[in-house]
């Protein structure tokens, strides 16, 4: 799931995923991060999801995929789109 929060030239998007769905670590690798996995990996929220955040400027698209233990790799089912490898978010 994305969670969006608008903020003035930018937009603050949160990356949510259930506790246990996949198992092990997991981080959102994208363009805006180079697509380095140790840049946003998801930490456990109070609600029993994990989380991960950044803030991008706004008006712009970028790819990401998810990357799980074991070199598993995963598309956002909530996301803006697919370009055929990758999910799409446009802030």
């Amino acid at each position: 799931m994305l969670e969006r929060k608008r903020l003035k030239g930018r937009t603050q998007v949160t990356f949510v995923l259930p506790a246990d769905q996949p198992g092990g670590p997991v981080s959102v690798v994208g363009d805006f991060n180079h697509w380095n996995p140790a840049a946003h990996p998801l930490a456990p929220r109070g609600d029993g999801t994990r989380a991960a955040s950044v803030t991008l400027p706004a008006h712009t698209s970028h790819g990401f995929r998810y990357l799980a233990a074991g070199d598993y790799w995963f598309d956002e089912s909530d996301a803006d789109g697919h370009d055929g490898t990758n999910s799409r978010l446009h802030t």
